[in-house]
């Protein structure tokens, strides 16, 4: 059995009224970084790991417009690449993952971004939440990645109830219906960068306060 399967939730709340909410008030979400395929997802998102979404956005379309395949990236030294995202934290440490992973995919899978989860996160610079994004974006695979906005607002409302990130995916895996999982990845998303700020939250204009006992608080 698969381990999310196994967990206890912690509490029980009017799930299904929340996620109504959150895809009334989003109803066109999706993921915001730019791309085309999944290659160019899954280096969008490696680049994105303590950055924002708008920061990559500046410097991947020209960067794709020179690089369009993992073979296009094998040329470049180390600080060839580092030239062309040095605008990006990090940058060091992306562009070593990022040569890395391209290398591999041109070596192993023939330059095709895998499907599967655990050859994804075998590859340079990706963990679990990147993982997560490829698969439900670019494959239509079920998943749901739990950034610094997901994990901030699922903890809020209480659609999870835990300080770790693995645990907090597992319990919106078990509480959401499959089929919902990566539209609600892009609710929560949005919410946070919209609504459910980390810093001064718009808790008297949110439509969920009445779920939401951190909104109660902070409003008092």
């Amino acid at each position: 059995m698969e381990e999310w399967k196994k967990i206890t939730l912690p509490n029980r709340i009017p799930t299904k009224k929340i996620l109504d909410e959150l895809a009334l008030l989003y109803p066109d979400a999706t993921c915001e970084l730019l791309y085309r395929n999944s290659f160019e997802l899954l280096i969008a998102t490696i680049l994105s790991a303590q950055a924002t979404d708008k920061s990559v956005n500046q410097i991947t379309p020209h960067l794709f417009k020179k690089y369009k395949k993992p073979e296009d990236f094998l040329p470049l030294s180390q600080k060839e690449m580092e030239n062309e995202i040095k605008k990006i934290g990090l940058y060091k440490n992306k562009s070593k993952n990022i040569l890395e992973t391209c290398k591999i995919l041109v070596e192993k899978y023939h330059g095709e971004v895998p499907k599967e989860r655990e050859l994804l996160e075998s590859l340079p610079g990706v963990g679990r939440k990147t993982a997560n994004v490829v698969l439900s974006n670019t494959f239509d695979i079920p998943a749901i990645a739990v950034d610094t906005h997901v994990f901030r607002v699922a903890n809020r409302i209480g659609l999870a109830q835990s300080d770790k990130v693995l645990e907090t995916e597992y319990q919106l895996m078990k509480r959401i219906p499959k089929e919902l999982w990566s539209s609600a990845h892009h609710w929560l998303i949005w919410h946070g960068r919209r609504v459910c700020s980390a810093r001064n939250p718009k808790c008297d204009s949110c439509s969920l306060l009445t779920y939401c006992k951190y909104g109660k608080k902070n409003k008092k």
